[in-house]
């Protein structure tokens, strides 16, 4: 909840847990431009503390949103509107006893019933057409005039104008009003003022009657001690009634109103000081006035009963606030609310900003008077249970297996009872052969066999060039080969889904025999311990590199320990690795640079994550300017493609999914969209190997300035 003083403006915070906490309110504009911050802290036992803004009332005024920093809730959000801005207010006396008797005179009464939601400001010494020019200049949203009588021509045009553009004017009745004749009002009014009770008249003082239910005073309460014993009057006519917001027990006006243009015209018939009623005494002022406060500012309702019109107008949702504290187009369920509505949120009415967009209203989630109530959690029976992340087991074999081995035993039961068993026994040892042979290839089948491209079968070189295919190395570790199988099947399917690459199935390789030129990306899981591979497979991987392919090294061990000296991982995996670029002619590498193409050949991205996203992904280095180091460097020269990228992010473990679409391997990071990031860091590292650095290209600079929103 937010109080708008004079001074400055106060928030409070609530929460309902114990102990020393701090943080920060932020202070929004209608572009959720920051406007000020304000620090508040809870001591071990408070429920509530206070935030303070110590801004002029200009910036406060452009305010339309409160949050508390680092929180993502609709329940840490106050939407404020204009209703809610405090107006400044100017208030033109006609009275000469303010210098004599300052306690008595009309502005210490409405600037003491003001001053709680509105900033008054009183019109320097001088004529009251001094006064009224002072505040048009101004452009004040609202004026007062306590008992001024004549307006000069050229001011009343000024003032109707003003009206007629949304301003709001208020007066008060008088000695100088009661004889004047002046259109400034809402009705017509009869010369001289009428006296209730006296030696000379036989009627007595007038309470108030109740509020017009269709009026701007509907609800508030109508005060019993309050008497009238003078007021204005006016002239009878068929319109008066609709222009009568308070009256009488006599049924005469108390308030009248109308609507001009987009502003305002209201009149008090009783004066703002003591001398012809006790109103100004009461509550029921200030609430009146602030009602009539409420309504400038937002004068695209004028207020019930202004026009006498029967229906309510509604403003149709702006602006929703979804359970996180975001705004979002309005859902099909949310439905009008009444402009004049003040509740908090409610189903049909989901917290946000309602109506036009140059004057919403706001609907909050909490009101001010709520407060916040720990669960209670003692009704509820909890039962604790430790969740298991294993990995479904294949059983296709093993059922398979099962099969034939029933159906082997429902053969022989049918062959002894059809009296053939005598037949079977003279052909024992074909029968031996046969279940030996089948039970052999049960055993093959429940053994993985890791998928080996022959380099020098031409039925291997029609397979790989006949569609563009990914490969990667099969390492002889059965478990690695399968995810990794996986993960580039996966691959492949989601580069068929999003771009235009409609690849092959991937093959899996053996660097020493196959033939590495068929391929434009290599994927080679390390498998920590493993044998360096023989010097016929470094050779041909090196002559791979050189001719243009490019071959994507994964420790996938990026979550096994820290970075060391200049960023390089010192686990098992990269040691494996190390071993092996020992005998390959490996360029400079550096980790990828903010600039670099591959962050941008396909999707734009930050960083390269796998099923962990702690490591460092690393390319061959970009050239440099030797004259200056400074300035920007190309992506690479030519066309060429880094021949060797380093990760251990564990792409493939990312990509892996089974069968029935499930994936293989949990992600170990706490982003929820960290497999799609993975997909799309696999998607630019194909296309970057396939296309080279054309996206480097200045032609591409508008398209990717404007998705990067600058």
């Amino acid at each position: 909840a937010a109080e708008n003083a004079a001074a400055k403006m106060t928030v409070k915070v609530l929460r309902t847990d114990s102990g020393i906490a701090v943080g920060t309110v932020r202070a929004l504009d209608q572009k959720s431009s920051p406007i000020g911050e304000a620090r508040y802290s809870f001591g071990p036992q408070d429920k509530e503390t206070e935030a303070s803004f110590d801004l002029p009332v200009e910036l406060r005024n452009d305010i339309t949103r409160l949050d508390i920093s680092g929180e993502r809730s609709a329940g840490v959000v106050q939407l404020l509107d204009k209703r809610w801005r405090r107006r400044a207010i100017g208030i033109v006396t006609g009275t000469t006893s303010e210098t004599a008797q300052p306690l008595l005179a009309p502005t210490f009464y409405l600037t003491r019933a003001l001053a709680p939601f509105a900033d008054v400001r009183l019109a320097d010494r001088g004529s009251p057409q001094q006064g009224i020019t002072q505040f048009l200049d101004q452009k004040l949203p609202m004026i007062i005039l306590a008992d001024v009588g004549t307006v000069a021509p050229e001011i009343r045009e000024r003032l109707n104008a003003w009206i007629d553009q949304g301003g709001v004017l208020v007066r008060f009745a008088g000695p100088r009003l009661a004889q004047a004749e002046d259109d400034l009002v809402p009705v017509k009014l009869r010369k001289g003022g009428r006296t209730l009770g006296g030696s000379l008249t036989w009627e007595k003082p007038q309470h108030l009657a109740a509020f017009a239910a269709n009026g701007p005073f509907a609800g508030v309460a109508v005060p019993k001690d309050v008497t009238v014993n003078r007021q204005v009057l006016a002239e009878p006519d068929a319109v008066l009634a609709t222009k009568s917001w308070a009256s009488l027990e006599d049924g005469t006006p108390l308030v009248t109103g109308e609507h001009r243009g987009k502003g305002l015209v209201s009149l008090f018939h009783v004066s703002a000081d003591m001398r012809w009623s006790d109103l100004p005494m009461s509550g029921t002022f200030v609430e009146m006035l602030r009602r009539v406060v409420d309504m400038s500012g937002y004068t695209a309702k004028p207020g019930p009963g202004v026009a006498a019109e029967a229906s309510t107008e509604t403003v149709a949702p702006l602006h929703i606030l979804d359970g996180f504290g975001a705004f979002g187009p309005p859902p099909a369920t949310a439905k009008p609310l009444p402009a004049d509505y003040r509740d908090r949120a409610t189903p049909d009415h989901p917290p946000g900003f309602y109506g036009p967009a140059e004057g919403p209203l706001a609907v909050n989630t909490l009101a001010a008077s709520d407060r916040i109530a720990a669960l209670n959690t003692a009704g509820l029976r909890a039962r604790h249970a430790t969740y298991t992340n294993a990995e479904p087991r294949d059983l296709r074999g093993w059922l398979l297996s099962t099969a034939l081995a029933l159906f082997l035993i429902d053969a022989i039961i049918v062959a002894v009872l059809g009296g053939g068993i005598a037949a079977l026994l003279r052909r024992r040892a074909a029968t031996a052969m046969i279940v030996v042979g089948l039970a052999l290839a049960g055993l093959v089948s429940l053994a993985p066999a890791p998928s080996r491209a022959d380099g020098a079968s031409d039925e291997f070189a029609m397979k790989a060039v006949s569609q563009t295919r990914l490969a990667y190395v099969v390492t002889g570790n059965a478990d690695v080969d399968s995810i990794v199988k996986a993960g580039m099947s996966g691959l492949t399917q989601f580069l068929a889904q999003r771009t235009a690459l409609e690849a092959g199935d991937p093959v899996g390789i053996d660097p020493g025999r196959d033939e590495l030129a068929f391929f434009p990306l290599i994927y080679w899981p390390i498998v920590p311990g493993a044998p360096k591979p023989p010097q016929d497979a470094i050779n041909k991987i090196d002559a791979y590199m050189k001719q243009g392919g490019t071959v994507l090294f994964d420790t996938r061990d990026a979550i096994e320990a820290p970075p060391g000296e200049n960023g390089a991982a010192q686990t098992p995996g990269m040691q494996t690795l190390r071993e092996i670029l020992s005998s390959l002619d490996v360029p400079e590498l550096e980790p990828v640079p903010r600039e670099h193409v591959l962050t941008k050949t396909f999707y734009l991205l930050r960083d390269f994550p796998g099923r962990f996203s702690t490591g460092q992904t690393w390319v061959e280095a970009l050239p440099r300017d030797e004259d200056d180091d400074s300035a920007q460097r190309p992506a690479r020269g030519g066309d060429g493609v880094s021949p060797i990228i380093i990760t251990s992010n564990d792409l493939a473990g990312a990509w892996a999914q089974r069968l029935d679409g499930q994936f293989m391997l949990p992600m170990s990071g706490g982003d929820a969209r960290q497999r799609e990031f993975a997909y799309r860091a696999g998607a630019n590292i194909v296309m970057y190997t396939l296309t080279g650095n054309y996206k480097a290209d200045q032609v591409h600079a508008p398209a990717l300035i404007e998705r990067l929103g600058q």
